[in-house]
């Protein structure tokens, strides 16, 4: 092994064994017992099938029952954590961040016991397999690599509640990532601003509007059936009364005959898509009115002037069809290099579906039959604390691959399933601040014959606050 490796090697172990002591500083109360949790959960044989299993590992040194006191009694400082993440080593496009967000349901149809359930809509393959099923929803944002891998980097989850408001609490949660990532100098003045994507399910102007004090452009994906307006035309004559306008004509993204010329048109060749053809149209905004979203505003609704972009590529991977999917920056004045780092970058959103897909079948995130919500703010916490340790011990672990499995190849990084069938190897290199278990005895338990007198509160599933969609309904209500 040359020197320059063993370097870098002491440098991972060093920055690893650093965060889980500082993750360790952050349990206040069942501290140890919460740390070997996280351990056993990085160090099982195969995916998570039930968290109880995981007291039944070497690195879990106490019983089961202290495995469920630390998820239900459990104490961490978030806000510590969230700092944590922030400043640890972040995957970057060049020199600038790249952050999405994105909405996975812990789906709980049968736990009528459990409070602040909401409807999560699940998608299927097809819009007749998409189902209304109850569970607590979370936003996560991560940050996003530029390589095709399956790795992100978690930095923030919140739970949605039933009133809560969807778009406040997700541009509340990106100004205190975006906050935070100045604070700890991963941004400094000079730099591009940082890029958040997004899918169709948020409304990017709105956001947009939100954190426009903030250094950072906003892409998402819009449907297509919107319809935006041209800039104002300019005024080249004084009339005698009125108004100038404020919008020019419609462009209708279903009605080609309303589009203009492109003031950008760019042709790539994309590995995974064949030709991908990029028209993009300057300073294009929709045309606000005072209701739903905008109905507190207060004063002369803004216009929120942006890039829509129009991607078009040959197929998809397996020879499907691809529609054409039409995204809004909110930068304007791009040039053919910014629109196609923004639809590239759109595109590498869906390396979030896969953190998502090993979260839930590998990590268990979803396993766990837990009653009160903030329990299962400790389960997602716990586990995004374990996946950040397998994207800092990733350069270091080997590749036990089983017999039937392909060798990965040199240059390319392993899976996070990969990474975490070697953690165990690498565990007793690493600090490990937990206290060894004191010897005790099993509790009495309850009394042979003794029943149950105060069972659980049933709660019906919570629906998403009804807010006033019109003047009218506003006022009605503050009456």
């Amino acid at each position: 092994m040359s020197v320059l490796a063993q370097v870098g090697e002491r440098d991972a172990f060093a920055e690893l064994s650093r965060f889980r002591t500082a993750f360790y500083g952050f349990l206040s109360a069942r501290a140890d017992a919460f740390f070997e949790l996280t351990d056993a959960l990085l160090c099982a044989d195969g995916p998570v099938r039930t968290p109880v299993e995981l007291s039944l590992t070497a690195e879990h040194r106490r019983g089961y029952g202290s495995l469920y006191g630390a998820l239900n009694h459990g104490r961490l400082d978030v806000n510590g954590l969230r700092d944590l993440l922030v400043s640890l080593p972040l995957p970057r496009f060049g020199e600038r961040i790249v952050l999405s967000v994105d909405v996975s349901p812990w789906l709980r149809s049968d736990a009528a016991c459990s409070p602040e359930r909401l409807f999560c809509h699940v998608h299927g393959r097809s819009k007749a397999a998409a189902q209304i099923i109850p569970g607590w929803p979370y936003s996560f944002v991560a940050a996003l690599t530029p390589d095709r891998t399956s790795w992100t980097a978690v930095l923030d989850a919140v739970r949605l509640g039933p009133i809560d408001d969807a778009a406040a609490v997700t541009a509340d949660q990106l100004r205190r990532i975006a906050e935070r990532l100045i604070a700890a100098g991963q941004w400094r003045p000079g730099d591009r601003d940082m890029l958040i994507v997004m899918d169709a399910g948020y409304d990017v102007m709105r956001l947009a509007w939100l954190l426009r004090d903030l250094p950072v452009e906003l892409v998402g994906r819009l449907r297509s059936d919107r319809a935006l307006r041209l800039p104002a035309p300019p005024r080249t004559y004084q009339p005698k009364g009125g108004r100038p306008p404020k919008h020019g004509k419609e462009f209708s993204l279903a009605r080609p005959q309303t589009w203009t010329e492109p003031s950008v048109v760019t042709v790539n060749d994309a590995p995974r898509y064949g030709k991908a053809e990029a028209r993009a149209w300057d300073r294009l905004h929709p045309e606000l009115q005072q209701r739903f979203a905008w109905i507190d505003h207060d004063g002369e609704l803004p216009v929120i002037e942006g890039t829509l972009i129009r991607l078009e590529v040959d197929h998809l991977p397996r020879d499907r069809d691809a529609p054409p999917v039409w995204l809004w920056s909110s930068a304007t004045g791009a040039g053919p290099d910014d629109v196609d780092f923004a639809w590239s970058c759109y595109l590498r959103r869906f390396d979030l579906e896969h953190t998502f897909r090993l979260f839930k079948q590998s990590l268990g995130w979803t396993r766990p039959r837990l009653r009160e919500p903030e329990a299962a703010d400790n389960w997602t916490w716990l586990v995004i604390v374990a996946h950040t340790q397998l994207r800092l011990a990733a350069p270091l672990a080997n590749d036990h691959r089983k017999p039937w499995e392909k060798t990965t190849r040199p240059g390319i990084a392993l899976t996070p399933t990969r990474v975490r069938r070697g953690f165990r190897h690498l565990r007793p290199h690493l600090a490990c601040p937990a206290r060894v278990p004191k010897p005790s005895r099993p509790g009495p338990g309850r009394p042979p014959g003794s029943r149950n007198r105060h069972p659980a509160t049933r709660h019906d599933v919570g629906k998403t606050v009804k807010r006033p969609s019109t003047l009218y309904e506003r006022d009605q209500a503050r009456r």
